[in-house]
């Protein structure tokens, strides 16, 4: 029987000459439910109203009520909404600064025509679909939800679309679904939190005076709140939380919820430098490069829940000063962890695996416009973690700018609201209400994996970094501050009038934390050494690259093309493009040369074949932006896409491969951290144009060229950069070489610009070789532009499966005698592509040898080392580039090609004149330049002594 039927039943069985009776003990439940006697509010609650009431009820209201009436309940429900909507105006979300100007005409009853009385005239069935027990008339609920929409938590989900998420959203809120219920001893437990990390501070304050340490103080809740959100991550089996934050309130965090010792933390500060170190802990590791970095820069990783079957580990970010640089970096390691990539096809991905939390400032939050792009990654499928947790650490100010100056939205969280992102704004005082705000996020991702914005809106104690003195600046306000309770104080109080602790106990719980802190200082153990260099980078990067073996057997390579050719049944790719796919069969069968794009895919099958997953992304990546790779095939009639990398047979390795959204940024930082997390993956990225890493320059800077030698992090992936001059102007031509070269050093990564398609086969698998060892490093590729189908570059066969990469390429002598050549021709790219085609229309060519620089760093000294002493009768050598002299590899190379020349013989440089922009706008001009620098690099020797050189000596 179902509860209606029962309900029917029910009533019917009542007789009637008492229906009258009990009618009129309904309507005054109706009225006020303590009013009847507690069997008829039972029965009423129970089984509802009586079915023959109801209907009278209701025919009697119809009757009583008027167009007046209709009106105001029609505005009442539009109060509703407004609340619902614009509640957070009036909410107390700010503990110190604007809390007084928390106000909002558009939930106020009478602008919409209401009065108090009209409000408690107004039955709740009429405008509420849910009946709570206390909520009779239409003043109830409005006072119920100005108490959820406008407290110390305030909600902003209006601009969520999805009704699902929406509804959820609202039950949530108004049935107080999300809110951590609280026991005496959670209570007891959190007030303690707060202790600890107040204490921490208030030594780290006392006893490093004037240290910079970027202070928790005002936002202290933020730690409580990661460790609800690591608990639950442990109740939910999650293998890894990925942690991306700034400074302010990074040493709490690392202490108390990376559980890095509080010793090592100490001797950090450099009054403590002449202290031991005493790791003690369970954090799983904090790795140091060679150079290092400031305290504050440092992350962590630490597991917890080591008794389960999977501890979960939780990782944080090292960080440099660049802020949100470091976003799309975690949300890499993030999908990095998420992705099983030793199988076939795309890697099969599980988003309760792991997940982020990424802790904004409330001025770099809005003005930075990472944070823009590494949003839009958030529903994109090769970037898509399944939900970001966002919090900002709003401390009302950056720096010493206040917000009027510093954003033209309301809230540091409106950019959020593009991109369909819940906002939960709770004032940093209320520490319960900002574990539920935890709560509720946790519960939003886990359901709807999609991405979550707390808005912690507390302040800053003291300056930026300590060191400043914020009265300068902003007066009133820290006149405020400095008279406003620390949240630790305020949550005591409570506790105190609560009667869960007494004063005595609050107290003793202060002292211990201080004493315990000061016991740790004072056992440190004194080191006498007081010689500080820094660390030696790791030898194996000192290594040379020649010693793998990167050749593919003729008879492999040949099963792998076959294979490429294959298709899906009844898939019907483009005629023309499967007209130039096939050309790509006869490479084995009649000319025996793969061009660029063959070798490349020839590269890649192979190094699937060996077992190692490939990770290919960029903004036109899967056709290639000169329409080159075709990796990704497209049927003419369904739509449907297919990879001919998916279909190798046997492979335990996936494939991945994405064009990207129009972002250097994020993606880049994304593809770098997916490649520090997942260190067996060979992982690649594509510019559209290789000036376009331009805009990415922090991350190489910040990142991919230091971050090994400053935190021990190790990366191993690709950089391909179009390079070349073609007449395409000053954004097209350069991608900027000159910039990698200066970052160069320690052996931090490698620098090629190759010219051949055997020579990029072979640089592609010694990456891929290098894969988890500790030679690993990054790479940096000038690829061609329009070379990528001239005939020069395509190679034979042979050369795949017995060659091996060649740091320098050198024009043949005839029984390798170098007595006649006078002048030595050396460059990288494609002008020595243009010189060769120069230097065949010539009829003597003994006087001169030409050295293509293929890989420019490292430097491969001892191969032009033996070039340059083979040439006994060497009188010049001419470094020859088509950049700018200020540009390119020339201020690079021209000290280590100095250093290699005999006394006698004289370096000099053929290029363009310095400039400001890396080319010409005009073709006609560019062509005139390039035939100019080929000229004087080959014109007559005798002729060239007589004119001015650029000397380096």
């Amino acid at each position: 029987m179902t509860k209606r039927e029962s309900k029917e039943r029910f009533w019917r069985n009542i007789h009637a000459a008492n229906r009258s009776y009990i009618e009129e003990q309904y309507r005054m439940f109706l009225q006020n439910a303590t009013s009847v006697p507690t069997s008829f509010r039972d029965m009423f609650e129970q089984y509802g109203a009586p079915n023959w009431a109801d209907q009278s009820i209701n025919e009697e209201n119809r009757k009583d009520i008027s167009f007046d009436m209709i009106k105001k309940v029609t505005a009442t429900i539009q109060l509703v909404e407004a609340i619902r909507r614009y509640g957070h105006l009036a909410a107390k979300i700010y503990p110190v600064g604007r809390k007084k100007n928390r106000h909002s005409t558009l939930i106020l009853p009478v602008s919409y025509g209401l009065t108090e009385e009209d409000l408690m005239a107004i039955p709740a069935t009429l405008i509420w679909e849910t009946p709570q027990l206390g909520l009779e008339t239409a003043h109830d609920i409005i006072e119920m939800l100005k108490s959820c929409y406008s407290n110390t938590i305030s909600f902003e989900y209006d601009h969520v679309n999805q009704h699902e998420e929406r509804k959820w959203l609202q039950d949530q809120i108004e049935l107080g679904d999300y809110r951590v219920p609280f026991s005496e001893s959670k209570k007891k437990n959190l007030l303690t939190n707060l202790i600890e990390v107040e204490g921490f501070e208030k030594f780290l304050g006392k006893t490093f005076v004037a240290q910079k340490r970027f202070s928790i103080e005002g936002l202290d809740v933020m730690v409580p709140m990661l460790n609800l959100l690591v608990q639950q991550s442990l109740y939910d089996e999650t293998e890894n939380v990925m942690i991306g934050m700034a400074h302010r309130g990074r040493l709490s965090v690392l202490t108390h919820i990376l559980g890095k010792p509080f010793d090592l933390l100490f001797s950090e500060f450099h009054h403590a430098q002449n202290k031991a170190l005493l790791p003690i802990s369970n954090t799983h590791s904090i790795t140091y490069g060679w150079t290092g970095d400031v305290k504050y820069h440092f992350g962590a990783k630490r597991d917890i829940g080591k008794e389960k079957p999977s501890p979960t580990r939780i990782t944080l970010a090292h960080n440099p000063s660049h802020l949100e640089f470091v976003n799309p970096v975690v949300e890499g390691f993030t999908r990095a962890c998420q992705d099983y990539r030793f199988q076939s096809g795309y890697p099969k991905q599980d988003q309760d695996k792991a997940f982020s939390i990424l802790i904004h400032g409330d001025a770099a939050f809005i003005g930075q416009g990472v944070v823009a792009e590494t949003l839009n990654l958030s529903a994109l499928p090769g970037y898509q973690t399944g939900g970001t947790i966002h919090l900002i650490a709003n401390n009302q100010i950056g720096f010493t700018t206040n917000h009027e100056q510093s954003r033209s939205t309301r809230y540091a969280s409106d950019l959020a609201k593009g991109f369909e992102i819940p906002i939960v704004h709770v004032n940093a005082d209320d520490p319960e209400a900002c574990l539920s705000a935890m709560k509720l996020a946790c519960a939003y991702r886990k359901k709807f994996h999609k991405d979550f914005l707390i808005d912690l809106v507390g302040y800053r104690r003291y300056g930026h970094n300590e060191m400043d003195e914020p009265r300068a600046t902003q007066p009133a306000l820290y006149q405020e501050i400095d008279q406003h309770p620390t949240v630790t104080a305020l949550y005591a109080n409570k506790l105190i009038k609560e009667s869960i602790i007494d004063a005595d106990a609050f107290h003793s719980i202060q002292q211990k934390v201080w004493n315990d802190l000061q016991e740790i200082y004072e056992n440190m153990k004194e080191n006498n050494n007081d010689t500080y260099e820094p660390k030696a980078a790791p030898t194996a990067l000192a290594y040379g690259l020649e010693q793998f073996n990167t050749a593919v057997p003729f008879q492999l390579l040949d099963q792998l093309n076959s294979k490429l050719l294959n298709r899906p049944e009844g898939f019907t790719t483009f005629q023309k493009l499967e007209t130039i796919l096939k050309k790509r069969a006869r490479a084995f069968d009649q000319n025996q040369t793969v061009d660029w794009a063959s070798a490349e895919v020839l590269a890649y099958a192979s190094i699937l074949t060996d077992g190692i997953p490939i990770r290919l992304t960029g903004q036109d990546t899967e056709r290639g932006t000169f329409a080159h790779r075709h990796l990704m095939l497209h049927d003419v009639h369904t739509g449907d896409r297919y990879c001919p990398l998916h279909g190798l047979g046997n492979s335990t390795a996936s494939f991945s491969i994405h064009n990207s959204p129009l972002s250097e940024v994020a993606v880049l930082g994304f593809e770098y951290g997916y490649s520090v997390e997942a260190p067996k993956t060979l992982v690649i990225w594509e510019a559209q144009f290789g000036d376009f890493a331009n805009v990415g320059q922090v991350m190489f800077d910040q990142f991919i060229s230091s971050g090994r030698a400053k935190w021990g992090e190790k990366s191993n992936m690709v950089f391909l950069l179009p390079h070349g001059y073609e007449g395409q102007g000053p954004e097209h031509s350069s991608a900027r070489l000159e910039r990698f070269l200066s970052s160069a050093a320690e052996n931090n990564w490698i620098i090629a610009n190759v010219t051949t398609s055997a020579q990029y086969f072979h640089l592609l698998r010694r990456q891929a070789a290098l894969v988890d060892s500790d030679a690993a490093r990054p790479l940096i590729v000038m690829t061609p532009k329009s070379l990528l189908r001239h005939a020069a570059v395509v190679s034979h066969i042979d050369l795949l499966s017995e060659g091996q990469f060649e740091t320098c390429m050198s024009t043949s002598k005839v029984d390798g005698d170098y007595s006649s050549v006078k002048r030595i021709i050396i460059g990288s790219g494609k002008v020595m592509i243009d010189l060769n085609e120069a230097l065949i229309k010539l009829d003597n060519t003994d006087w001169v040898h030409v050295i293509r620089l293929e890989q420019i760093y490292p430097f491969p000294k001892s191969e032009i080392d033996y070039i340059f002493a083979a040439c006994e009768g060497l009188e010049e050598v001419i470094w020859i580039q088509e950049e700018p002299e200020n540009m390119g590899a020339w201020n690079f190379v021209k000290d280590r090609l100095y250093r290699l020349l005999p006394e006698t013989v004289r370096l000099r440089f053929v290029g363009r004149w310095e400039r400001s922009a890396p080319a010409v706008g005009d073709l006609s001009i560019h062509k005139n330049e390039q035939k100019h620098i080929i000229e004087t690099a080959l014109e007559d020797r005798t002729s060239a002594f007589q004119k001015p050189a650029y000397f380096v000596k």
